[in-house]
Order: C-alpha cells, then structure tokens, then sequence
C-alpha cells in the first residue's frame, strides 16, 4: 500500500473507533438530564436513582473517550499537512472554538454534576447535566461544520494558493451542516437510547432490578423510537440536498451509470462490476428513486458516465467516480440498520402502550439487547458513504486526497502510527466494554453510605462516610 492508501485507512479506522465513543457521550448525557428533570419535577427518587446509574455509563464513556479524540487531531500534522496547510485558516477556527467552548463546557460542568450531589440545589445540579448535553451537541456542531465545509465549501476566497475564511455566517448555515448536523445529531440520540433498552432489556430477561430496568425502558424506547424516526426524516432531506451539490455520490450510492429512465427506479440490491462500468444483476423498485430524489414520482437522475464527462470539463482530466461497491453498499447498510431500529422501537412502544413490557417475549428482549449494535453500524455506514463517495476529492472541487498528504511521510512511518493508533483505540474499547459490563452486572444499588464515629485519640469525635 502506498502513502496516501495507508493514511487513508489510518483516518478511517481511527474516526470509526473514536464515533463509538461520541455518539455514546451525546445520546447518555440528553437521557440522563430528561432522568433528573423527572426527578426534579416529580419527586419521585426512581428518577434520580436512574440518573445516577446511566450517569455512571456517561462518566466512564466521557473518560476513556477523550482519549480517543486526542489521538484523532494528531493525523492532520502527521499525515495530512498539505490538507492542513490549504484549509487551515478554515478549518482550525470550528476546531479550535469545539476545543475551547464546547468541550470545556462539558468537561466543566460534567465534573460539576458528578461531585455536586448533596452539594448543590437540585436546580442547580440538574442546570450541569443540561449544559453538558447541550455542550456535546454543540462539540459536534463544529466538527461537523468543518466536515460540511469539504462536503461543499463555502465562505472563503483563495488567497496565494491557500483557502482563506471570509464568512464564518455562511459556514454555519450552510445547506451541507444544516442537513447533517440534526441528522448526525438524531443518530447519537438513538446510540444513548438503543444502550439503555438494550442493557434494560438484559436485565429484564434475567428478572433482575424489574421495576428499575422496567422505567429505563419505558423512557429510553420512546426516545429510540422518536430519534430513529428523526434520523429517517433528515437522512431523506440530506440525500436530496445531495442530488443538487454532489451529484456523483448520490449516483454511486444508487450504482447508478447511465441516466434513469423517468421515473426513476430505485435499486434495491445490484452486482456491480466497475471495470467495465456496468451492473449484472439488479433488483429495482420503480417510481422509487424519483420520490426519494424529488419528493415526486417523476424525474430522472444523471449517472456516474455523464457526471465524470462533465467533471472532466469542469475540473480537467481524471477519475471522478467513487469507489461505487463501497458507496453502494454501505448506503444501504445504514438504511437497513436505520429501518431495524424503527421497527424495534416501535414494537417497544407498542408494548409500553399495552402495559406488557414486563411480559415481553423472551425472543424481543434478545433482540433488543442484539439491537445496541444497530446504531453504531448505522453511524459508521453513514460515514463512509459520506466520506468515500465524495473521493477522490478532501474538500469537494477544491482539493483532491492524493494532493493533501503529507510529503516527506513514508509508508513506514504511517504504518507504524497506524498500528500504534489501532492498538490504543482497541485497548481503550476494551477498557470501556469491560466497565460497562461490569457497572450492568452490578445494577443499580439502594444502599447509602454508612455513617459512623470515629473515636479521634486527641478527644474529638467526626462522623465520617
């Protein structure tokens, strides 16, 4: 593998392993704070103790996830300095204002609610969980902003070779974020919500702590029902977004060579052979593809053929076209995981409504603890279909991958940077797993800590814990 292959696949498995981690911090941080706002509000001590249990879950994921982000940033110095040169005047500033606002919010406040039971007004305590909440959603607000700026830049002038921000307005509303940002956002939601159910679920199945795993369930399967609904509504209005600004990644999605007929048929599967640019075999729905690109059931769709030769025209010579296979097929991975989850949901709040979730059958809570996994495939699908159809551009139209690498990095260098990085991430998701077994085998606990006296030899008496 060459330079620009090996540093590839070393930001692809390091973004991978770091979004376990943050759509974990995203979607816990919102059900713990809605957990304490019942509390709060209904006095009822089942909620704070649901706080403080899945609050474990958050502070364990929140540690060893930072970490993870850590390792994340050093590849854009190590491996992808022409890149960083190019748009660093764009995107350090999104970086640097996560860094400094946003993750310190969290961070701040997170340590505040952990230490602060018993020490601050309940108001007050359950202010820190929901700035916390509010302060990772507004950590992947500017990541993403920067992620939407090479999906589609906007707002900034090339200046002596070099992009330069000139509207940072027009970098936060762009049409690229303002689809992503709800999406990716609906779908941490549902990661946070599909663990609790599942963890729940176990529970439940062992007939342990049912009354506790019986109210986190309840809660936590509303929430996966309504985020997983979110995810389909804003995924359908980003892949429309996307037919009008990258056309080509669309097409590759849809293993879509040639024109559509009108209407469009959509391809459901397809054995697709891109050497000689053509599909073997597919099964297609009609009308389909049309209303999904156009909210109608008429129009055609340009494919990959046409949009290379109007790619060379528009850009010069080269290859435009994705990795179609891949493209193609992690598409429909997320809509398929994405479409599980709404189904389980809805079954859990179907029984929810017919008061059985104690009596579920056996074969639906399996399922559900099976269905913690769903987001997590679903989120990495996305990302790479997001990031490996838009190749071989780094920023659309602007900057091509092979031309961001670093130049005087060896292919030795990167593989050992890769091996090292790997080896960290997999440890650190090692760690995370064994905790969190280990804090579900444990359940919640009644038990406060004792008060006693200690005799002091120098005459005076303290209580202590």
């Amino acid at each position: 593998m060459d330079v620009v292959d090996l540093a590839r696949l070393q930001f692809a498995i390091t973004t991978i392993l770091h979004f376990v981690f943050v759509p974990i911090s995203i979607g816990l941080s919102l059900l713990v704070a809605i957990m304490e706002t019942m509390y709060v509000v209904k006095k009822n001590e089942m909620y704070k103790k649901m706080a403080k249990f899945w609050g474990t879950f958050l502070i364990v994921n929140f540690a060893v996830g930072v970490v993870t982000g850590i390792l994340q940033e050093f590849q854009f110095g190590m491996n992808w300095s022409d890149f960083s040169r190019f748009v660093g005047d764009v995107f350090g500033t999104p970086l640097a204002i996560e860094a400094l606002l946003a993750f310190f919010l969290e961070s701040t406040f997170i340590g505040l609610w952990v230490f602060g039971w018993d020490r601050l007004s309940k108001g007050v305590h359950l202010l820190c969980m929901w700035l916390v909440s509010i302060g990772t959603m507004l950590s992947a607000l500017w990541i993403l902003a920067a992620n939407s700026f090479m999906q589609r830049p906007v707002g900034y002038a090339i200046e002596n070779g070099r992009a330069e921000m000139t509207d940072i307005v027009a970098l936060l509303t762009n049409g690229q974020l303002l689809w992503e940002f709800p999406h990716t956002i609906a779908a941490a939601i549902a990661t946070g919500a599909f663990l609790v159910a599942g963890i729940s679920a176990w529970k439940l199945l062992r007939k342990q702590d049912v009354p506790f795993f019986t109210s986190s369930f309840k809660l936590s399967i509303l929430v996966a029902l309504i985020s997983s609904l979110a995810i389909a509504q804003f995924g359908h209005g980003q892949a429309q977004y996307l037919v009008d600004t990258q056309p080509m990644k669309m097409a590759a999605s849809e293993g879509l060579w040639d024109r559509s007929e009108d209407p469009a048929p959509w391809t459901v599967i397809a054995s697709i052979d891109p050497t000689n640019k053509q599909n073997n075999f597919e099964f297609k729905v009609p009308y389909l593809l049309s209303f999904l690109s156009y909210s109608q059931f008429n129009g055609s769709v340009p494919g990959m053929n046409e949009l290379q030769a109007e790619y060379e025209v528009k850009y010069g010579p080269g290859d435009y076209i994705p990795p179609v296979r891949t493209t193609f097929w992690s598409f429909r991975i997320m809509v398929a995981s994405g479409s599980a989850m709404i189904l389980l949901a809805m079954y859990g709040v179907y029984l929810w409504v017919r008061k059985k979730i104690t009596q579920p059958n056996k074969l639906y809570l399996k399922l559900m603890m099976a269905g913690i996994a769903l987001p997590f495939i679903g989120n990495t699908a996305g990302w790479i279909m997001t990031e490996i159809g838009r190749q071989p551009w780094t920023v659309f139209g602007l900057l091509t991958t092979q031309d961001s690498v670093s130049p005087t990095v060896s292919a030795g260098q990167i593989m050992f940077s890769l091996i090292s990085f790997t080896t960290i991430y997999l440890i650190l998701m090692g760690v995370l797993a064994f905790l969190f077994v280990k804090i579900a085998r444990k359940g919640p606990t009644d038990e406060e800590p004792e008060e006693v006296q200690i005799h002091d030899p120098f005459g005076r008496e303290e209580s202590r814990t």
